[in-house]
């Protein structure tokens, strides 16, 4: 049945979207893509249900629930646009939404009921939006999903940076089927010996977000992006219903056919490598960051807040952008630990006295991860007073 998925339309155009978007503009091996990683993520999948199948974790009375999360790890990310992440940012549907129809409909729809059951592309769907009621669930999305394990590697090694290392084979093995003394629901835990490779999970998401998906010139390079999505969507060049299904090339060539004045030179810029400037930038750490959550989720305030910091500096309008990216949950955990005397304890935020510190630093490795940043067209300095007394104005 893989073989039939991997043939579809839907997962084919995964081919051409990349992995990490535009950061490839600063990491040159970055150019993986979203079919290479679902590939990872199957067999990834695969591995962790055969472990808990040998283990005996899952029976005979599992019936379907394994096909069905195997086909989930496949497709958890049909419903990506163009250069990854970035548009969610803008506040269009998020791909889980984007998925649904992909996944419900159509040739995927027609392999999953005749390979798995009637249901199953509902079931899948649950699955990759994270709301599924299978035990099994937990592989798919949650604190040890293996997405994460086989982006955090895979973008480490193409981007050849050091800071990806997970030991996955001791995480795999570590994975159970318990209880959730929360719920007393049966979910997907870890046993207590792989909490050390938990961590490092944790701290290589966390260093990655640091180095690589928020490093400087990648955001810059996503701030310019999204203001070209977003003048096309306004002059109707291009239709929001429509963006996922592109590839990334096929997005540019549609938004270079009718872009404006304004978005054809930021095509240009983005094509040739002329990235907009750091003008400023402070870590949230020093920043009365809840005063400014709004620049992650306001995009009307946002273009309110660039053309007054435009103002300001005396440069033309959309010369500016603003740039906060929000990963509130970047090193969120939930989910069961299995102790070696049977017990089972419930992980969370606040982590478990003597057995894993990282979880307490969430929120200070979050802040140092997380800057906000004036980028503008040509080189310019902003003072830090212009800058955070424009956007108390706004």
């Amino acid at each position: 049945m893989a073989e039939r998925l991997l043939d579809t339309a839907v997962v084919q155009r995964l081919r051409y979207v990349r992995q990490l978007g535009l950061a490839h503009l600063v990491y040159p091996g970055a150019t993986h893509s979203r079919f290479e990683h679902a590939l990872g993520a199957h067999h990834l999948a695969l591995r962790a249900l055969r472990n808990l199948r040998e283990s005996g974790q899952i029976g005979a009375d599992a019936g379907d629930d394994p096909a069905v999360v195997a086909a989930a790890a496949l497709l958890h990310d049909v419903g990506h646009y163009p250069f990854s992440h970035a548009l969610e940012e803008i506040g269009v549907p998020n791909h889980e939404a984007v998925a649904r129809p992909l996944v419900t409909t159509g040739e995927v729809a027609q392999v999953l009921r005749e390979g798995i059951a009637d249901d199953a592309p509902e079931r899948v769907h649950a699955l990759i939006c994270g709301v599924s009621e299978s035990p099994l669930g937990g592989l798919i999305s949650g604190s040890i999903d293996l997405d994460k394990i086989d982006y955090l590697k895979r973008d480490a090694l193409m981007c050849g940076v050091p800071y990806g290392e997970i030991d996955e084979d001791r995480l795999i093995h570590a994975m159970v089927l318990v209880n959730d003394p929360s719920t007393g629901r049966l979910r997907v835990g870890i046993r207590d010996k792989g909490l050390a490779a938990l961590e490092s999970l944790l701290f290589a998401k966390y260093q990655m977000y640091r180095n690589v998906y928020w490093h400087h010139a990648c955001r810059a390079a996503t701030a310019m992006y999204k203001r070209l999505v977003e003048l096309a969507i306004a002059d109707h060049t291009l239709r929001v219903d429509d963006v996922a299904s592109y590839t990334d090339e096929g997005l540019l060539h549609a938004l270079d056919s009718g872009a404006s004045l304004e978005a054809h030179a930021l095509l240009a810029a983005i094509r040739r490598r002329r990235l907009f400037k750091r003008a400023f930038e402070a870590p949230a750490a020093h920043l009365a960051m809840e005063q400014l959550e709004w620049i992650s989720d306001d995009r009307a305030r946002t273009r309110r807040a660039e053309e007054a910091l435009a103002s300001a500096l005396g440069l033309a309008a959309g010369d500016v952008l603003l740039d906060f990216p929000a990963k509130t949950q970047m090193l969120g955990l939930d989910l069961p630990v299995l102790a070696r005397d049977g017990s089972v304890r419930h992980l969370t935020h606040d982590g478990l006295p003597g057995a894993i510190d990282l979880p307490r630093m969430s929120d200070e490795l979050y802040r140092s991860a997380r800057y906000l940043r004036v980028f503008t067209a040509r080189r310019t300095v902003a003072e830090r007073s212009t800058v955070l007394g424009v956007l108390e104005n706004c």
